[in-house]
């Protein structure tokens, strides 16, 4: 243990709390900018087992903000790139990988398997699958996100304490870093925060943000703190999580020139964010508004839904896909992808 001996030496650790890191599981879940900034210092402080699942592979647009990779990382996953750079790092930690995303098939399996869940995602409708899938399985969550210059920090289900469903019992989609915009710097920031909540969660020692969220301000060094309390509604059952996250599938594709002519796009972003894209048979609908205006909308259409990344079209074409639109397609290209084919 001697390579911990300046954490093993406060009151609060010692050579018992040390073992306790060394026997823990944590499950990361997300390795973009939040996953890199808490990453290593999980590693480093003598975690033992650490799992990264994510399906994405590294982009140049992430290189600014995900201290994990390099230019030669692009285009290759971003969980076999983070756990080369782990092992360097600690070569003796266990690190286990999965390239694919948590999904209702293997979500249960997966999280199981260890003993507290970190929530480093940027897609609402994988935290609410994340607060799910723990809470069936009795792990706590400690939970991040970013938007824009702000941060947010909270652990749910920690000894039965309130979950993703008792701060949010609603859905509402919000840009994500690819949309609105991020600095690493603040990333980076509000990631160590979430590690400090891990270690405290692992170790049972200070006073962990259950029941509060942590919110913070990088422009301002503004930080507030709100409690909330648990909620009978936001009880998970096997049969809800079924029904809530083990649906089928909506259809996804890249784009191609032959789709304008094949059926109508719709355009689910802000009226304002660019570039525009201009077919014959497009309609602007943001994503926020789509439910209320989907009554419009002829089910036996053929439509294409995208946006500025491709994550806004997924959850659009699956709100559509439940409520009945059976001929939905979701554009895994960005908006600026298409524009240059329509130009």
């Amino acid at each position: 243990m001697s390579n911990y001996q300046r954490q093993i030496i406060l009151p609060e650790i010692g050579e018992s709390g040390q073992k306790k890191l060394a026997d823990a599981r944590i499950l990361v879940v997300g390795a973009g900018g939040l996953g890199c900034a808490l990453l290593p210092y999980l590693v480093g402080s003598g975690i033992g087992r650490i799992g990264i699942i994510d399906g994405d592979r590294v982009d140049p647009s992430n290189l600014h903000r995900q201290i994990l990779y390099t230019p030669d990382s692009v285009g290759k996953y971003k969980v076999d790139e983070a756990k080369q750079f782990l092992l360097m790092q600690r070569p003796d930690v266990m690190i286990d990988t999965y390239s694919t995303y948590l999904t209702g098939l293997n979500a249960h399996k997966i999280v199981e398997e260890y003993d507290v869940i970190v929530d480093a995602t940027d897609r609402i409708s994988s935290r609410y699958l994340i607060n799910d899938t723990a809470v069936l399985c009795n792990k706590p969550i400690v939970y991040a996100s970013i938007h824009r210059f702000e941060g947010q920090v909270s652990v749910f289900n920690y000894k039965n304490g309130p979950t993703y469903r008792c701060l949010f019992p609603k859905a509402a989609e919000v840009p994500n870093c690819a949309e609105a915009g991020v600095l690493g710097t603040c990333v980076g920031f509000i990631g160590l925060i979430q590690a400090q909540e891990v270690i405290k969660v692992i170790l049972g020692i200070g006073d962990v943000l259950s029941g509060k969220l942590i919110m913070y301000n990088t422009l301002t060094a503004n930080q507030q703190c709100f409690e909330f309390t648990k909620t009978e509604r936001a009880e998970i059952s096997q049969d809800f999580f079924e029904k809530s996250h083990m649906r089928q599938d909506v259809n996804t594709a890249g784009f191609n020139n032959n789709q304008p002519d094949a059926g109508t796009f719709i355009d689910v972003r802000e009226l304002d964010e660019l570039p525009r894209v201009n077919f014959n048979q497009l309609i602007e609908i943001p994503i926020l508004e789509l439910n209320q205006k989907m009554n419009q909308l002829n089910k036996f259409e053929t439509y294409y839904i995208f946006c500025q990344s491709g994550k806004r079209a997924l959850s659009a074409a699956q709100q559509m896909y439940d409520a009945g639109f059976n001929y939905v397609t979701a554009i895994t290209d960005g908006a600026e992808v298409i524009a240059n084919h329509n130009n």
